[in-house]
């Protein structure tokens, strides 16, 4: 019986080593795990910061690209203003041109006349 006795202790002291390392590994697994989680906060954390300052970059981008299409605008519309005053002042000139030539052709025309009415005379 001794020696089933012995065994039996030799079982029982292996069994006990195992249960042993058994918990060992398994708080070494469980320091992991909450390693792992804290890192899985931060990380949360980051995304959430980082998804806020996306969106309102995104606001920001969107408020300033309407404002830069709304300058575009004006300029688009300043600068065809600008042509059709540009085209006018032309136009006018030509016309100013052409008017102060025929003044000048009536009066050579007219003033020749005069000039002979009053010699007749």
């Amino acid at each position: 019986m001794s020696q089933q006795g012995a065994a039996l202790q030799s079982y029982n002291n292996e069994l006990v080593k195992c249960i042993n390392d058994l918990c060992h590994k398994r708080d070494d697994i469980h320091k992991q795990i909450l390693q792992e989680e804290e890192e899985k906060q931060k990380l949360q954390n980051d995304i959430r910061i980082l998804t806020e300052r996306l969106a309102k970059i995104n606001e920001s981008l969107s408020k300033k690209m309407a404002s830069r299409n709304e300058f575009d605008k004006t300029i688009a519309e300043t600068e065809a203003a600008y042509m059709k005053i540009l085209e006018s002042s032309q136009t006018l000139l030509n016309v100013l041109k052409r008017e102060s030539q025929s003044l000048r052709e009536k009066s050579t025309v007219g003033g020749g006349a005069s000039q002979r009415t009053l010699n007749q005379t």
